[in-house]
């Protein structure tokens, strides 16, 4: 079932989320709703936190578009540089530029209590690092010079960045 959203500025997005107990009950629910509410909303990744739940759990859409689930996630390995755009559900239609590692391996369990460890490069390294930092109550906001961007003014810079690197026509002399 979809799930509200909760909005930046909303006190539980800057809690610390719980370590979810192995077996517990609602966790396959849960899962489910974030799944749903993440695919409803267009979104790449979601915490817990996000739809009020103080627990740690994300999820997070690989490069092959499979749905990874990490409860008790952490980040166990990063390295690399990345900067580039980022938004997020709780921050609807905003976008800043943030500095992320390029390769992260997280170690978390499985919706059964199993540990696992998965990487991931470029996006889904971002992801992990962006749906990892909600569960400590921190949103990327956070990680921007301060100034964020919505997706038209985005396209606007686009615009003008590629107006700038065409060639200038030439024009003939005046006789």
């Amino acid at each position: 079932m979809k799930l509200p959203v909760y909005l930046y500025g909303h006190p539980v997005l800057r809690k610390t989320a719980e370590t979810v107990a192995p077996g517990r009950e609602g966790l396959k629910e849960l899962l489910e709703n974030m799944y749903a509410t993440m695919y409803a909303s267009e979104g790449v990744g979601l915490a817990a936190p996000q739809i009020g739940i103080l627990r740690r759990a994300v999820i997070v859409m690989d490069d092959e578009d499979r749905m990874l689930e990490l409860v008790n996630p952490e980040i166990i390995h990063a390295e690399g540089e990345q900067e580039g755009w980022e938004g997020c559900l709780s921050v609807p239609n905003q976008y800043g530029w943030v500095n992320r590692p390029s390769s992260v391996t997280v170690r978390a369990q499985d919706r059964d209590g199993n540990f696992f460890e998965v990487s991931g490069e470029e996006m889904v390294a971002r992801c992990f690092c962006h749906e990892l930092e909600h569960l400590e109550g921190h949103l990327f906001v956070e990680r921007t010079d301060g100034q964020l961007y919505t997706m038209e003014e985005l396209d606007a810079m686009e615009s003008e960045q590629a107006e700038s690197r065409k060639p200038r026509q030439k024009r003939g002399r005046r006789k």
